[in-house]
């Protein structure tokens, strides 16, 4: 764990860059937006992120990608990332595409994203699922993941001082959450189900204004990870147990350093200290952030951008000219 008194690896001025990245990822992959072909969208946000990573000043290693090497191309586990030697060692996760199904429906709440912290403080999430909960900074210490549904909802209800028919909970809408859904509402709160990409809905439960109180349920470890990043620059908390299907996920597990499937990930098993960067890019709207819009000369992206070693969080609009930046126009496009 890093000394608090000791000076960030990770300097206020590469926020921008990592904007930056999410910004390309998220311009690219939204020109696949309703048209049905989620492996195009996602290897268009593949593509643009690696080529943004290659110009940022770090020494990064990919712990949270794409797949193993076999598996992608690129921003694989291992895959070294930015200038290299000479500058500050990181911990790279992405999902440069998070709900490629979103992307390809046209749907709301794909976004791009990444989060960046010192070497060996992010936990090498296998491709397996995670049993997760999440809370924003109100309600954080309330919660408890082996507890059940409705004393997890009194506690977070309380935190919050809200009567728990007030809570909105968002679940992901799969067969396997039929019990939680059952018992949520036998409590009397709200539910949001979503289709796909549970990071933007749990870094939503600590913006109030998103009208998401808790997270909870089984989605990927790897997005864990990165809302757990997220949460731990704005003081929120995330609990989360690997939930592995069989002998495979186990072995990936192993593979990986996590020796023991079962146990109780806290915030600082996910993310170790506060040097943290999170950076998100909407490419379709969400309660959280708005998706890409084209005009005639450009496009607008809306990034959220945060560190945790301050606790700062922006919000950034950008205007994109595709006569400056030519990459981003695709033929027929006025620039």
């Amino acid at each position: 764990m890093r000394d608090q008194g000791r000076e960030s690896v990770l300097e206020r001025e590469l926020a921008l860059e990592f904007c930056r990245v999410t910004e390309a990822a998220a311009l690219a992959s939204a020109r696949w937006v309703g048209k049905g072909d989620k492996e195009a969208a996602d290897d268009a946000a593949v593509e643009a992120m690696r080529s943004v990573f290659d110009t940022v000043n770090i020494d990064g290693v990919v712990v949270i990608g794409e797949g193993e090497m076999d598996e992608a191309p690129m921003l694989y586990i291992g895959e070294k990332v930015g200038l290299g030697v000479g500058y500050p060692q990181v911990d790279v996760a992405v999902d440069p595409l998070e709900g490629t199904n979103v992307v390809a429906k046209g749907v709301t709440g794909a976004i791009a994203v990444l989060a960046v912290a010192e070497r060996g403080c992010l936990l090498h999430a296998p491709d397996m699922y995670m049993d997760k909960l999440a809370v924003g900074p109100l309600a954080a210490g309330s919660i408890n993941i082996d507890a059940t549904v409705a004393e997890n909802l009194k506690n977070v209800a309380k935190a919050l001082h809200k009567g728990i028919a007030d809570l909105t909970v968002v679940i992901l809408d799969r067969p396997r959450h039929a019990g939680i859904i059952e018992q949520v509402r036998e409590c009397g709160a709200r539910i949001r189900l979503i289709s796909d990409g549970d990071v933007s809905p749990a870094v939503a439960c600590a913006f109030p204004e998103t009208g998401v109180d808790i997270m909870m349920g089984i989605g990927g470890a790897p997005e864990g990870v990165l809302a757990a990043a997220a949460l731990k620059c704005l003081g929120g908390e995330m609990q989360g147990r690997l939930w592995p299907e069989n002998e495979v996920d186990i072995e990936r597990a192993h593979k990986l350093g996590i020796d023991d499937v079962n146990k109780l990930l806290t915030m600082e098993d996910l993310v170790k200290g506060d040097d943290v960067i999170f950076a998100a890019t909407g490419i379709t709207e969400s309660s959280l952030l708005e998706g890409v819009r084209y005009t005639a000369e450009g496009a607008y992206t809306h990034t959220l951008i945060m560190r945790g070693k301050t606790g700062t969080v922006r919000f950034i609009k950008a205007q994109h000219r595709f006569d400056k930046k030519p990459a981003y126009a695709i033929k027929g496009a006025r620039v």
